[in-house]
């Protein structure tokens, strides 16, 4: 079994698609975790109304831990110079504007960039939509990073969605743990693979076709 890229490394590479002076939204899940490798001077926002905020708590930054200061996960956060609050509809606002990245994780993205995001199992932890359609429908830019495949071996990236659908259209780059796909006119470009697989390889992984960039390479971190 050849390895695939941890949740850490994704979210490496993740947020290397954002840019100082960008504002983005991570959604809920492996996405939360970008916040603690954004590049300096990137702004992040939280549904539940917070903007600027910094890295994630976790057993390294325990003592920082402040209970009034935790995202749209659940997860607690640390304070940056200038983060802001404000009430759900100026976040929703936000959301709504075609200005913020989101980096939304996913069930499944079409080779049409169609994404289903909200789980549909009363086992799921957050069975309902939430904020997951306002952030594919409103963004400025849309990347999705999952896991290439489901815990029982089948593809996310497919020709066509089998989940309720979350939005239509609006995914611009699909990262896994496999690769790093274009969603584009033409259909979906292959333009990064993980250390140690080939295009070929990965072509096996995915029920959606694969165009393969002329300068495709492995993911760089």
């Amino acid at each position: 079994m050849k390895d695939r890229l941890t949740e850490e490394l994704l979210a490496m590479r993740a947020t290397r698609e954002i840019q100082p002076g960008e504002y983005c939204n991570l959604g809920i899940g492996l996405p939360q975790m970008c916040v603690s490798y954004i590049p300096e001077g990137c702004i992040v926002q939280t549904e539940n109304g917070a903007l600027g905020y910094g890295p994630l708590i976790t057993a390294e930054n325990f003592d920082q831990m402040d209970l009034d200061l935790v995202d749209a996960g659940s997860r607690f956060f640390t304070p940056a110079p200038g983060m802001v609050f404000f009430d759900m509809l100026t976040s929703f606002a936000m959301i709504r504007s075609g200005r913020l990245t989101s980096i939304l994780g996913g069930l499944q993205v079409s080779e049409r960039g169609d994404l289903a995001i909200h789980g549909i199992s009363e086992d799921d932890i957050y069975p309902q939509i939430g904020g997951a359609m306002d952030l594919a429908w409103g963004a400025k830019r849309l990347i999705v990073a999952m896991t290439h495949s489901t815990k029982e071996g089948k593809s996310k990236i497919v020709k066509a969605l089998t989940l309720p659908v979350s939005a239509r259209g609006c995914v611009d780059l699909i990262l896994t743990d496999l690769a790093v796909i274009e969603v584009t006119p033409e259909g979906l470009l292959l333009k990064e693979y993980a250390p140690g697989w080939t295009p070929e390889e990965i072509q096996e992984q995915t029920e959606a076709r694969l165009i393969v960039a002329d300068d495709v390479g492995e993911i760089e971190f």
